[in-house]
């Protein structure tokens, strides 16, 4: 068993155990969940340790890059997890840990046991290894963006449900009454955008050096350069509207949803790997 496997499945014990301590704080009847050093220790260790997994796993071969479907995934969610704990230390997000940590434990597994992949040709270009590591953490960001803008619609939901609030809810209801408050997470909805777009920004910039460098012309007119750039104008112009119009709420959560899929149907689920590396259509 590899060094990478095994840090993988050390990450995914780590973040299910802090799940299972998170739901069962929830559980004992807490109003809301309050995180500690303990577990911001915990938590950066896990971190730490998937990070050392995902390295050994992607970079660690000679003479290429090594990247399937599963580390990409487990990739993107630890960018996002990265993400929060970084911005935990700015507003207090402690709630979103009960979403996140299960999806965390999830990909860390599934980046353990489904190690495989392709060892791309000419992986040893400077240039190729940064337009993935730049399109990895784009799609990360993004990926993240839109499952945190699907927990604020999930709680304004809750929030207009004609349900008495008095009665007796639900452990889901519970976890989403112990979200931060929607202006709260509609500030770190922009936050991810902005990080999001910058970042996408790289992967076109980075991968028109790429495709120049490989096909001679900068934007080939194939489903990858297409829907990418139309992620591009559309997170772009979602930005623009928040900036003059004072976008926010319903508007800003489907303006995400639609650059997301952009993103998806530009990377084409499993094919996002091949895509970005080798710069086919």
């Amino acid at each position: 068993m590899s060094a990478g496997i095994v840090f993988q499945l050390v990450a995914a014990l780590a973040y299910a155990l802090l799940g299972a301590a998170s739901w069962r704080q929830l559980a004992r009847g807490h109003d809301s969940l309050r995180v500690g050093p303990a577990t911001h220790g915990f938590l950066a260790a896990a971190l730490a340790a998937q990070a050392i997994g995902l390295h050994q796993s992607m970079l660690g071969h000679v003479g290429g890059l090594h990247v399937g479907w599963a580390l990409a995934l487990s990739a993107a969610i630890w960018l996002g997890m990265l993400v929060f704990w970084v911005e935990n230390f700015v507003m207090r997000l402690d709630g979103l840990l009960l979403m996140l940590l299960p999806a965390a434990a999830l990909a860390a597994l599934l980046g353990g046991i489904f190690p495989g992949g392709r060892l791309v040709p000419h992986g040893e270009s400077q240039w190729l290894r940064t337009h993935l590591i730049i399109a990895l953490c784009a799609y990360g960001l993004i990926a993240v963006a839109t499952l945190h803008a699907l927990f604020m619609a999930s709680l304004d939901r809750q929030l207009h449900q004609p349900a008495e609030r008095t009665r007796k809810q639900s452990l889901i209801g519970q976890a989403l009454d112990s979200l931060p408050p929607l202006l709260v997470q509609e500030q770190l909805l922009f936050r991810l955008v902005w990080i999001g777009f910058g970042v996408l920004t790289l992967t076109v910039i980075t991968g028109a050096i790429v495709s120049l460098q490989t096909l001679g012309v900068l934007f080939p007119l194939d489903h990858k350069t297409i829907f990418t750039l139309l992620a591009w104008f559309t997170f772009g112009g979602l930005l623009l509207g928040r900036h003059i119009r004072g976008w926010r709420g319903r508007t800003a959560l489907r303006w995400t949803l639609v650059g997301f899929a952009f993103v998806l149907l530009s990377y084409s689920g499993s094919r996002f790997v091949l895509d970005v590396l080798l710069q086919r259509g």
